[in-house]
């Protein structure tokens, strides 16, 4: 993992200062990023996706154990010009755009916790299975340049469980306007008090119950991570798409004994047939 994370990095920055290429085909896609779904191709009225990736991943944050999963992709959207609706997976939103170089999100989602079991080796036991909740999503990005080559991006995502902020810069690759293509992100990430104890705090209860030292975590930053995003259309119907994601915690987050890693890092693929 650590080997592939570190050639997809290279890569990705050699890439990453190279000039663009002319766009050769028209905008179809709201914004023509590989990290933003859009199967409307264009159209407004409904479009309809579906498909299934495999994830390779950790087991729960700041776990060293990894696996693999299978999920479902693809998505219900609705578009009438520069705005689409969509129901995709447990997040229900909407995302739209506005002069051109604003792209701006919101998303109703579900967090679905942690549990002991998540740990095949134990390292969970006593500390009980995390609460789910809803979690709301608002994404904003800046686009630098009328094509989208760099853009900025900022998300915050809040509910039951706390806060946490991102914030970033990314880079796309590739001549065409259908949102396929790959893209990279360079984001910082920060998390109020409540999200970080949510991940990775101990109370007292839990310390006694685990054997692991209780731990009172204070907000602040998390993370620094890289973000690669690819798709491709094979067809008029089918599509491939892929992502990799490393992320590398705060010296803060690494001093918890839940973090038996100091990065969590997830690589995924798969397919989707566009209706």
């Amino acid at each position: 993992m650590k080997k592939f994370t570190g050639l997809l990095l290279i890569v990705c920055i050699h890439g990453f200062f190279l000039p663009s290429a002319v766009a050769q085909e028209e905008r179809t896609a709201l914004v023509p990023l590989p990290s933003v779904d859009d199967f409307t191709k264009g159209n407004d009225g409904w479009s309809f996706a579906l498909g299934l990736g495999i994830e390779y991943e950790t087991a729960y944050e700041g776990s060293d154990e990894f696996g693999f999963e299978p999920q479902p992709a693809g998505a219900v959207q609705w578009r009438n010009g520069d705005d689409i609706f969509f129901w995709a997976g447990e997040a229900l939103g909407w995302r739209g755009l506005r002069s051109d170089n604003w792209l701006f999100e919101a998303a109703i989602g579900f967090d679905e916790g942690r549990e002991e079991g998540d740990s095949d080796d134990g390292r969970l036991n006593g500390l009980g299975d995390s609460e789910e909740s809803t979690e709301f999503v608002v994404t904003a990005r800046r686009a630098l340049d009328t094509d989208w080559r760099y853009h900025l991006v900022s998300r915050v995502v809040t509910g039951g469980n706390g806060s946490l902020g991102l914030f970033g810069i990314s880079r796309r690759f590739g001549d065409t306007y259908d949102g396929t293509g790959s893209e990279i992100s360079l984001v910082a990430s920060f998390h109020d008090s409540e999200y970080a104890n949510h991940g990775f705090g101990i109370t007292a209860e839990q310390a006694l119950a685990s054997g692991l030292a209780e731990t009172r975590m204070s907000g602040g930053f998390r993370s620094i991570g890289l973000d690669y995003n690819y798709r491709y259309y094979l067809n008029d119907n089918w599509q491939i798409f892929g992502e990799a994601l490393y992320e590398y915690y705060s010296s803060d987050v690494q001093d918890s004994p839940i973090a038996r890693s100091n990065y969590e890092a997830e690589v995924s693929v798969g397919f989707i047939y566009v209706f």
